[in-house]
């Protein structure tokens, strides 16, 4: 049985980027995991960090749930994931643990470190985890996987990088009929819908997330298929990281490529 894992700096990020294509993939048969390197602890203006925390990994648990996933937290806290060798190697022990096929986490130069050095720690951990001498056996007894996985990047935060350019997708992944299914799976994380509109100047999560599903949709319709809901991805390939496009070889139909990329 093949194996996805999805990595994402906090608890809701999974659910907003790419539920509906690991929902394809579970129908597919794969096997589903989804880990968040925090737990959300800086994500309320009313609730202490450990009330907080306790809270959103109770939605994320929720909402795994929802998906058919295996919910794992890596062990960190909001603001404070490093690229360092501890974090590194925790990151590794997890791929080690999961032993996935693909791994889909954030784009690099998303809007915030968090996401950044998560993609980082991701993309560094696919490279690790099938180095025998690089060592985590102080934190899982899992040993070296066998290959480097697949991994696939996700959309960053309105489309743009961290100096407002566009990010192009690589391909997107047809939802349109999922669409439902997406925003059931984020609203379980009830508590993040004052702290959005707080912080982010977000009025309703789950309709900016719609709205932006439908515009990244609009960007593959055509006139012989009207895509209204999408999930953007890109896919990373340098050496040593695998080259043919697994998501694409799953999904066939359903996942569109951008012929401008």
């Amino acid at each position: 049985m093949r194996t996805a894992l999805a990595v994402g700096a906090h608890p809701d990020d999974i659910e907003i980027s790419c539920s509906g294509t690991l929902n394809l993939l579970g129908r597919l048969g794969l096997e589903l995991h989804v880990a968040t390197m925090t737990l959300g602890d800086c994500g309320s203006q009313e609730l202490s960090p450990k009330q907080i925390a306790a809270q959103r990994q109770r939605e994320a648990e929720s909402a795994c749930a929802l998906l058919g996933a295996c919910y794992h937290y890596a062990g960190s806290s909001d603001f404070c994931i490093f690229n360092d060798d501890a974090h590194n190697r925790r990151v590794t022990s997890l791929l080690r643990t999961v032993r996935p096929d693909l791994v889909l986490t954030h784009s690099p130069g998303d809007y915030m470190l968090d996401h950044e050095t998560t993609s980082t720690l991701v993309r560094n951990a696919c490279f690790y985890a099938p180095v025998p001498n690089y060592d985590t056996s102080h934190i899982s007894s899992w040993g070296a996987i066998s290959h480097v996985p697949h991994l696939y990047y996700f959309d960053v935060m309105e489309g743009v990088d961290i100096l407002g350019k566009p990010v192009v997708p690589e391909f997107y992944v047809d939802i349109t009929d999922l669409i439902d299914f997406k925003l059931t799976v984020l609203a379980e994380h009830k508590s993040q819908r004052y702290w959005l509109g707080a912080q982010h100047g977000i009025e309703d999560y789950l309709l900016t997330t719609r709205s932006w599903a439908h515009a990244r949709g609009t960007e593959v319709s055509r006139p012989d298929r009207r895509v209204n809901y999408a999930e953007a991805f890109r896919q990373h390939r340098g050496h040593a990281y695998p080259s043919n496009n697994l998501l694409q070889e799953l999904l066939g139909e359903s996942l569109i490529l951008n012929p401008s990329y």
